[in-house]
This record gives structure tokens, sequence and C-alpha cells, in this order.
């Protein structure tokens, strides 16, 4: 059953779910999984002299995240938010999860994107043994309204930071299992299934005729740099920008290269 309350949610209470900086065009980002809005602080801080920067929550950070939902109910989010918002369209930027709604959110509202933002993303879905190991990793979570246990959110830290981030800035690693092991497990079970079995839409890229720019940590141990290659090929007007030193989180890991790579983006493009 479709929970159309928690779509509601981004058009009706929209400033509870949001972060905003700065006027002029709007640029939307959406969070990776396990994160939330506040892993765009350095993007919002560095736009906001210039653009109308927002950040916003998915599902699995409110208290909507129950029960199931798939990414096609994250597109109508992302749609009421552009409501809620008062923006008929908007540079949307996506991180990972985010960014598998981003391109499906393009395909299904062309008329509301100016452009694309792809951070440590892809088109393509997770290979079979990919989704059995995250599925299995999950799965005693499922239903559960207890607290995510540490030791799963410690275990993960390997997927979402770079060998680099782990070894230089452990205090940025260990902020984010403080926030994982306070989350629900049904939220954070939710969440990955929303995008587990996803089907592809690298076919369907060519549809997407908008300035896009992917942006990719070259240390991410989630989804290699040479898995969003292929995006360069599909979409009709794609750049891509790897940054050294930097895993999953590319944005958080190593903010000044992405915010340069994003700010001329923005600069050259519109």
């Amino acid at each position: 059953m479709v929970d159309t309350e928690a779509t509601a949610m981004y058009r009706t209470r929209t400033d509870a779910v949001t972060t905003e900086r700065g006027d002029g065009r709007p640029v939307v980002f959406a969070h990776g999984t396990l994160m939330d809005r506040t892993m765009f602080r350095p993007q919002l801080e560095a736009l906001a002299p210039d653009y109308r920067a927002i950040a916003y929550d998915l599902r699995a950070r409110t208290d909507r995240y129950a029960p199931g939902y798939d990414l096609g109910d994250l597109v109508e989010d992302c749609d009421a938010l552009l409501d809620g918002i008062g923006e008929e369209s908007a540079v949307i930027g996506g991180m990972s999860m985010g960014g598998f709604m981003a391109l499906r959110f393009a395909l299904a509202y062309p008329e509301r994107v100016d452009g694309l933002i792809l951070i440590d993303s892809m088109a393509a879905p997770h290979e079979a043994e990919e989704q059995q190991t995250y599925g299995q990793l999950v799965d005693p979570l499922e239903g559960s309204t207890d607290s995510t246990p540490r030791s799963l959110a410690e275990g993960v830290t390997g997927y979402l930071f770079g060998e680099t981030t782990r070894g230089e800035n452990p205090a940025l690693v260990d902020e984010w299992v403080d926030r994982w092991a306070t989350y629900p497990g049904a939220a954070v079970y939710n969440e990955l299934h929303s995008w587990l079995e996803r089907p592809d839409v690298t076919d369907r890229l060519s549809a997407i005729d908008v300035p896009v720019l992917i942006v990719h940590g070259e240390e991410d141990p989630s989804i290699d740099p040479s898995r969003a290659e292929p995006m360069l090929e599909e979409l009709p007007d794609a750049s891509m920008e790897r940054i050294p030193d930097a895993g999953h989180t590319s944005n958080l890991e190593r903010p000044e290269p992405v915010n340069e790579a994003i700010r001329s983006f923005l600069e050259e493009r519109f």
C-alpha cells in the first residue's frame, strides 16, 4: 500500500525535513542510505552566496520510515518537495541512493529537472551477490523499533568511507556511527530495500537531456568509479569529476574539491 501521507509530508511540512541556505537558482540535495541531510552542510554553505541550496531528509530519517517503499515513492516525495519549496524545477543532486532516485525523478518529471549532480551513484543495479550480502546484513532489523545495533553500525563504515578518511579522519567516521546506532532498525531495513532490487535504467539515460555532473570518490568501496563511467556514454550531456582520497561519501569526506566541481558546473552550465 502506497503511503500517500508520507509523500504529503514533503508538501505540507517541508520546513521540518529540509535545511536551506541562500537565494537564487534552486539546487536540491538528496542523501544516501544511512546518511541524512546534514551530510550536505558543506555544499549548502559553499553554494549559499549565489544559489538557493536545499538538502532534505528522505523517508528513512523521518517518522514515516515505515511501511516499506521503493524508489518510485521517493520520486513522488521529491516532486512534493518541489511543491513545498515553491519551485517549478531545480538542479537535483543525489548521493548514492539519492542519485538512484534523482535519475528516476528526471525520467518521471523531466520538466522539473534543470540538471543533475550524481554523487557516488550509478544507473546500473547492484549485482546479485551484492544484493544478497546487503540483504543479509539488514535482515535482523526487519520490523524492529529498537535502535540499530552499534556492532552493525561500526561494521558498515567500510562501505561508506574511503580508506584515507578512515585512517586520517576517524572522528568523522565515529560521528556517523553514533548517529546510525540511534536509527530504528526497521528504518534501515526499509531504506536499503527501497533500492536493493531496483531495475537497470542505463538504457533510458538518453532521455535525460539536461546537463549532468558525475562526482565520484576514487576510493569508493561500495560503487567503484568504473561503475559510474557507463553513464557518460549514455547521457547526452554529462561530465565526471573523480575525487582523490575520498570514498562513498565523497562530498562529506573531501568537501573542497567536490564544492569546486559543483560550483564550476553550475557557473558554466547555468
